[in-house]
């Protein structure tokens, strides 16, 4: 058997016994997945918390440390 011919059998081998990992369905916009969308607004939501309870804070040190309370 000729290398080639070795090469394009092992390549069709190849082929046939994988398969892709990633699918090239799109997203179904009409059905969204509400878990997700609910644990991303939800996340959102806890992060800006954190934002505002930290930046009171850091005012209220601020205004400690300078005599201004």
């Amino acid at each position: 058997m000729t290398l080639n011919r070795l090469l394009l059998r092992a390549a069709s081998v190849s082929k046939i016994g994988s398969r892709s990992a990633f699918t090239a369905a799109k997203p179904d916009h009409t059905n969204p997945n509400w878990l997700r969308v609910g644990l991303a607004f939800g996340t959102s939501a806890f992060l800006w918390g954190l934002l505002f309870k930290q930046h009171s804070t850091d005012v209220h040190e601020y205004k400690v440390r300078n005599g201004l309370e």
